[in-house]
């Protein structure tokens, strides 16, 4: 499968995993660091509007990666969609940026040369403790609910 075709098989997964987890979904008319925009309004019985910005990472087998380019972005949520070549081991994992450097940080990554002098750092072959790091932030329908509104219950 080309890129293009991974993109949209990983957006068409997010919405849904979003939409199933009971929070709204926006396109942004432009991509500038930001894919897709989760919301939860007055309708979805919460006390305020809360909206969360997402950078989605999509690929056919499975890739991680960090950016000093989005730390700027408030509340962003990087979602990496993995597996998308085959659906019966496609997941998504979804950290805050804090989150994603904390990983780098573990990993050792934020000390090599393509951190300090790139501001980036990635793999398409995580290893075995990189996906143990990455285990706790396996979505479902109730984690991203949490990861977009917090501990903030439903009316």
């Amino acid at each position: 499968m080309d890129t293009q075709v991974i993109e949209l098989l990983g957006r068409s997964r997010l919405v849904s995993e979003l939409l199933r987890a009971g929070l709204e979904v926006a396109v942004p008319a432009r991509d500038r660091g930001v894919d897709l925009i989760t919301y939860v309004d007055l309708e979805s019985d919460v006390e305020s509007f809360i909206a969360r910005p997402i950078q989605m990472k999509a690929a056919s087998s499975a890739q991680f990666s960090i950016s000093k380019k989005y730390a700027r972005v408030r509340g962003l949520i990087l979602a990496f969609v993995w597996h998308l070549e085959d659906p019966a081991r496609a997941v998504t994992l979804a950290l805050t940026y804090p989150e994603a450097l904390t990983i780098g940080d573990k990993m050792g990554w934020t000390k090599t040369a393509s951190w300090l002098d790139h501001g980036s750092y990635g793999t398409t072959r995580p290893s075995q403790r990189l996906q143990d790091l990455l285990s706790p932030y396996k979505m479902t329908p109730s984690s991203w609910w949490t990861k977009v509104v917090g501990t903030m219950k439903r009316k």
